[in-house]
């Protein structure tokens, strides 16, 4: 996942919308906010009176505005948040009450500049609570969250200030503008229009309101999955009841029970997913249903539920989009992404439903084969497949077909091997980039590592943060975002940051990764790649602000290194022996990888069709939380992807992207970049593969540009033609269904 933040302005605004998604405890209050000023009235608020010692007020002076974390303490965010939210309004007041007319430098540069307390204070804020919460900072979150989105409409609702920007745009063609500049006054305009900039003052007071409420019900949502996840670990009191799971999983399991205060028991704690990963290896049955029941239980139902919450945002969402003059949200969502319109969605996940069913249901076939197969040898009752099932007898299948399983995988992969002879060798090779681990930075947990990248001549490029394991204080999943981003316009130099969910290993034991792991480590260092080598003027165009269905390229892009021959040749390697991963026993992993791909592709696209169904209904149409559940299963068959033993990869209750943020009626978004990446794949195996030449096109066409252009317009240039989806079909060993002429 490419971040936890929806930055719509990286100057202008922060709007506090997290995802890995994808946070605690109790649901935030529904208190009345203070009303914000207009950012032109004659006296913006003052700022509270400022605390010496809070080093959020102050740029940092470390290398890269690098954040003091050793200094900064929970109780420094809310002054800052409040300092900075009335710093901002005086700047942005003082740029609509200039007394020369609006230019592109005195209102749009003035804007990109304006905010640098309000971003530097959110930009730690939020990746802390993502990976490092606890519950004044689950507070802070909750009070904060309707104050900045006031304060986002404070700016983007004032009248004058909207009178200016537009007074440029519609200048537009006279003003000699570089191309980038031309962008970010294109970005600027329809920034404050979609924001609702033209909509009448009452109609703005009712937007206001809705922004308000929906930043405080998402914050509600993110805060209880993070919640109920924890809080539906397992509790295993018998080590025999572990079977089949690795003594690198058992001991984690144990230390997991014993940061818990459960000494001498065993937890197996929840991924954000709907299948639990230890699925595979488990023996023992009821187990593995008590974990699946365990994992899907989030959020219905309980001290957590989400149910609600959810019901209230469908309804706002489709309320809001309706006074901004669109039929449903995702229609207003979907403008601004590379898809454009909810129908080429539609179309797309329309395409791949059948084709993933079809898929499934034959790989549904061979495993219920196996499962009769197991039955007969144990004389045991006759057993039917369950989603609990699935991966435990699918790895048997896998072995049986392939000859393959993690537990002869997993010594080639581990993790510090992965990272340096395997993430940043390819990294090298393609850009020209060394990675120099720096201890002298300080670290906001002790497993945080930080890297300084250099590139090809010598020159700092920025800074590298990776937060590998998991924690009961981190949400789940996988993801990148920035802590500072690249703008040459402010000075400023990119730091960036990884999280992954790898269970920690006990003491002395090495932490072994399976292929799917691998696959995520690079997976989302391709997003670090993205907001590294960024090169443009305005934080706005800078780096990862884009659209996420164009977002997810890099990424996807990145994971073909761990099929490469000779990438793979340089990292998998036997953490005992030093060996290398025999070539045979590698080919049986590429083959393995298309076994499963109908469950993996059909668990997506029922999450994404999901979305889509919650986003594309009106707000008469919006479900009570009573029905939330039933609106989801009858979604699921209208789409003629509801299929038991294939459960949706997310269900709704704990579905963080599309509620807590981000990626609202864009989770298609990771399909549709995959197009985009295969495609470039297929371009790089075509012009020789892993070489410089290569690496430096792809960096200076895409990676380097942000937002610079539209991303059609990048990706067309880079590739020189429109995208095909039939490299990804390829790729997945999928096949459209055939029409039959008539």
């Amino acid at each position: 996942m490419k971040r936890i933040q929806r930055i719509l302005s990286a100057s202008l605004f922060v709007l506090a919308a997290c995802t890995p998604g994808p946070t605690g405890p109790v649901s935030p209050p529904q208190a009345a906010v203070a009303p914000v000023a207009s950012a032109s009235s004659a006296t913006p608020p003052a700022a509270p009176a400022p605390v010496a010692e809070n080093p959020l007020l102050h740029a940092s002076t470390l290398p890269f505005q690098y954040p003091p974390f050793d200094k900064i303490h929970d109780s420094d965010y809310a002054p800052a948040f409040e300092a900075g939210m009335a710093d901002q309004l005086k700047e942005v007041a003082a740029i609509t009450h200039n007394s020369e007319p609006p230019t592109f430098e005195n209102t749009i540069v003035a804007l990109e500049r304006s905010g640098a307390l309000l971003t530097r204070t959110s930009k730690v804020f939020f990746n802390l609570n993502a990976a490092n919460t606890d519950d004044l900072m689950q507070k802070v979150e909750t009070d904060m969250a309707p104050k900045l989105a006031a304060h986002q409409d404070a700016i983007l609702l004032d009248p004058a200030l909207f009178a200016r920007v537009d007074a440029v745009y519609q200048q537009r063609d006279k003003l000699g503008l570089d191309a980038e500049s031309a962008q970010l006054l294109d970005r600027y305009e329809k920034m404050f229009v979609r924001a609702g900039a033209r909509l009448s003052d009452a109609d703005k007071a009712t937007l206001k309101k809705m922004n308000e409420e929906l930043s405080t019900l998402t914050t509600r949502f993110r805060q209880n999955v993070l919640k109920a996840t924890k809080n539906g670990a397992v509790v295993v009191d018998d080590v025999k009841e572990l079977d089949g799971l690795s003594q690198e999983q058992i001991g984690a399991a144990a230390e997991a029970a014993k940061a818990r205060g459960l000494a001498g028991k065993w937890v197996i704690t929840l991924q954000n997913t709907t299948i639990q990963p230890p699925l595979e290896q488990m023996n023992n049955r009821a187990l593995r249903e008590r974990v699946f029941k365990a994992s899907v239980a989030r959020g219905d139902g309980g001290p957590e539920d989400t149910t609600a919450a959810v019901a209230q945002i469908v309804e706002l969402r489709a309320k809001k989009a309706a006074l901004l003059g669109y039929p449903n949200f995702a229609a207003w969502s979907l403008a601004e992404e590379t898809a454009q319109t909810p129908e080429a969605v539609n179309k797309m996940l329309g395409e791949l439903g059948p084709a993933a069913l079809t898929k499934a249901k034959e790989e549904a076939r061979d495993i219920q084969k196996q499962i009769d197969s197991d039955v007969k040898a144990t004389h045991a009752k006759p057993l039917k497949l369950e989603p609990w099932d699935w991966a435990y007898y699918a790895a048997k299948v896998r072995k049986a077909h392939y000859d393959v399983d993690d537990a002869e995988v997993k010594p080639y992969f581990e993790m510090n091997r992965v990272l340096q002879d395997g993430v940043f060798y390819a990294a090298h090779e393609l850009y020209g980039l060394t990675f120099q681990e720096r201890k002298d930075l300080p670290v906001y947990q002790p497993d945080v590592r930080v890297y300084e990248v250099h590139d090809s001549d010598g020159s700092v490029v920025g800074l590298l943060l990776l937060d590998y394991f998991k924690r009961d204080n981190k949400q789940g999943g996988a993801w990148m975002d920035t802590l500072v981003d690249q703008s040459t316009l402010l000075g400023q130099k990119p730091v960036v940051i990884n999280n992954l969910n790898i269970p920690k290993p006990a003491d002395g034991q090495p932490a072994l990764l399976t292929f799917d792991e691998v696959t995520t480590m690079f997976h989302e260092f391709g997003h670090a790649l993205h907001g590294l080598l960024s090169a443009t003027k305005y934080p706005t165009l800078s780096g990862i602000n884009v659209p996420p269905d164009f977002g997810e390229f890099p990424s996807q892009f990145n994971e073909m290194w761990t099929r490469d021959p000779s990438v793979l040749a340089h990292f998998a390697k036997n953490y005992t022996t030093g060996a290398p991963m025999p070539k045979a026993l590698f080919d049986k992993v590429l083959k393995a990888q298309n076994y499963g791909q109908g469950y993996a592709t059909l668990e997506y696209v029922e999450a994404a069709m999901l979305d889509q169904s919650w986003h594309q209904i009106p707000a008469a149409k919006a479900p009570p939380a009573a029905k939330v559940m039933a609106f989801e299963a009858d979604a699921l068959k209208a789409d003629h992807v509801a299929y038991a033993p294939v459960p949706p990869r997310y269900h709704t209750t704990y579905f963080n992207h599309i509620f807590g943020g981000g990626y609202e009626a864009a989770y298609y978004a990771y399909i549709w970049s995959e197009v985009l990446a295969r495609d470039a794949g297929e371009w790089f195996r075509e012009h020789g593969g892993l070489t410089r030449a290569n690496g430096d096109r792809l960096r200076a066409m895409v990676l380097s540009r942000g937002r610079t252009k539209e991303p059609s317009v990048l990706f067309h240039d880079f590739y020189g033609k429109a995208p095909d989806i039939k490299p990804l079909l390829e790729y997945r060993g999928l096949t459209l269904p055939t029409t039959k002429k008539k």
